[in-house]
C-alpha cells in the first residue's frame, strides 16, 4: 500500500461527510509520520484520520472502518470492512464501471459496484473475499457497496456454503432479496429483451418479476414453486418488483397458499378499447406477443401458425377515478358467454371476421358495473376476477329519497 492510495481514502471519507480536505496536506502529514518517525502505515493513517476528523469537526470516521461488520448491519454514509462470496456478477453499464455484482455472507446480501479508475482486482463468482474500507452509499433506495482507489480486496481461502435467509414478499425492502414463492400469473412480455415477466406470490402477498433475455437464463413454470436466491429488489412508482438475473431459482416439490394483496374496484366499464376480442398470438416458445392482422411478430416476422386468445382491454370508472383494465379470456368468457372456440367458429364464417367478435364483446360489457379485483402494475389493473354488480331497487329508491329531501 502507497501513501497516495492512504491519502486518496482518508480524502474520501472527509469528502464523504461533508469535509473539503486538502489532499497534500494529508499525504505531508503521512510522509512525515512513516518516513521521519518510523510509524507503520496503518497507524499513520489512523493518527491523520483522527486528526482531522477533528479539524473538520467530523465524526463517524475513525478506526472504526477497519471493524469487521456483517452485510445486513451496514447502512448508507459508512465505511465499512467486510467479508463475502460473490454470488452473482452482472455486465457494467459504462466504461467507468469495472465490475458489479452481489457480495453476501451469512447475514445478507449487498449489491456492489467497483469503478476502473480504482484499479482494483477483478473478483470471481464463487469465492470469498476481504473488503477493507469500501464505501456504503445509497442506490435507488437500498444500500450499494462502493470500491475505489482507496479499497483494499484481499481474496480469502475460504470455501464456507452460504445458506440465504427466505424474506416474506411482504417484507422485501429494495437491495437483495431470497424467496421462496409460486408463480401465478405468466404476462405477456412487453420489450424486445424481456424473456419472462409475472407475478410471484407467498402466503404474505405478491410482487412482480422479470427475467432479462441472456445466456443460461431459462424462464419459470406457471404454477410452479422456487427457492430464488439472491434476486435484485427494486422500487418504482411505489411498488417493489424482482428482477432473477442475479437469482438462482431451484424448483420446488411443495406448495403454496398464495396471500392476496389485491385492490377491489367497482365500477362501470366505460370503454373497450382496440386489441380486445379475438386476438392472434405468436406461437414461438417464449414469445407470446400479439401479432398483427397480417399475423406479423415484431420479434419472430410471419407467423402462419399463430394461436388465437381472447382478451379484453377497457377502462373501468368509479365514479372518482378511471383505471385501465386488462382481462384475460376465462374472465372475458364468464362475462360474455362467448368462449374462445364459439369465438373462432363465428370469425371464422362472418363477413366482419374478428371485428364482429369484438363488437359483440363490447354490446355485452359496456356501460355495464362490475366489481373487478386483481393487482395493479404500470397504471393498468390485472384483473384476476370481475363480478357484476346487481340492480338493487331498494338501494335506487332510498337514494332519490335522500336527494329530493336535500333540496326540499
Amino acid at each position: 500500500m502507497n501513501l497516495s492510495e492512504v491519502t486518496e481514502r482518508i480524502s474520501q471519507k472527509l469528502e464523504a461527510k461533508g469535509a473539503h480536505p486538502d489532499r497534500q496536506k494529508i499525504e505531508s502529514r503521512l510522509r512525515r509520520l512513516v518516513e521521519e518517525f518510523g510509524v507503520n502505515i496503518a497507524e499513520a493513517e489512523r493518527t491523520v484520520t483522527a486528526d482531522l476528523a477533528r479539524e473538520h469537526n467530523v465524526t463517524g470516521i475513525g478506526s472504526n472502518s477497519s471493524e469487521l461488520r456483517p452485510i445486513n448491519e451496514i447502512v448508507p454514509g459508512e465505511w465499512v470492512t467486510l467479508e463475502g462470496k460473490i454470488v452473482a456478477l452482472t455486465p457494467p453499464l459504462s466504461p467507468s464501471i469495472a465490475q458489479t455484482g452481489i457480495i453476501a455472507d451469512s447475514s445478507g446480501a449487498i449489491r456492489f459496484i467497483t469503478w476502473s479508475r480504482a484499479n482494483a482486482p477483478a473478483m470471481e463468482y464463487g469465492h470469498w473475499y476481504r473488503i477493507e474500507s469500501a464505501v456504503v452509499d445509497e442506490y435507488k433506495g437500498a444500500p450499494n457497496l462502493k470500491i475505489h482507489s482507496g479499497t483494499t480486496i484481499t481474496r480469502m481461502e475460504k470455501d464456507a456454503p452460504l445458506l440465504p435467509s427466505i424474506t416474506p414478499i411482504a417484507e422485501l425492502k429494495p437491495g437483495v432479496g431470497s424467496v421462496r414463492a409460486k408463480v401465478v400469473q405468466d404476462w405477456e412480455v412487453t420489450h424486445d429483451r424481456m424473456l419472462q415477466t409475472g407475478l410471484l406470490g407467498d402466503e404474505t402477498g405478491t410482487i412482480k418479476f422479470v427475467v432479462w433475455k441472456e445466456e443460461g437464463k431459462e424462464k419459470l413454470d406457471l404454477d410452479a414453486v422456487y427457492n430464488i436466491f439472491y434476486a435484485t429488489v427494486d422500487e418504482y412508482n411505489g411498488r417493489l418488483s424482482l428482477t432473477l438475473n442475479t437469482a438462482m431459482y431451484i424448483t420446488d416439490e411443495g406448495d403454496i397458499e398464495v396471500g392476496r394483496n389485491e385492490t377491489e374496484i367497482l365500477g362501470a366499464l366505460v370503454h373497450i378499447a382496440p386489441g380486445s376480442g379475438l386476438i392472434k398470438r405468436c406461437p414461438v416458445e417464449g414469445c407470446n406477443r400479439t401479432l398483427s392482422r397480417q399475423n406479423y411478430c415484431p420479434v419472430h416476422e410471419i407467423q402462419p401458425e399463430f394461436r388465437y386468445d381472447l382478451r379484453l382491454k377497457g377502462v373501468l370508472d368509479d365514479g372518482i377515478r378511471a383505471r385501465n383494465v386488462l382481462m384475460q379470456r376465462e374472465i372475458v368468457e364468464a362475462l360474455t358467454g362467448i368462449t374462445l372456440e364459439e369465438a373462432i367458429r363465428i370469425a371464422e364464417t362472418n363477413p366482419l371476421g374478428m371485428d364482429e367478435i369484438f363488437y359483440r364483446i363490447r354490446n355485452a360489457v359496456l356501460g355495464r358495473y362490475y366489481t373487478c379485483t386483481g393487482n395493479e402494475f404500470g397504471g393498468r389493473l390485472l384483473v384476476n376476477s370481475c363480478t357484476p354488480m346487481r340492480f338493487e331497487p331498494a338501494e335506487l329508491a332510498a337514494l332519490l329519497n335522500r336527494a329530493g329531501g336535500e333540496a326540499a
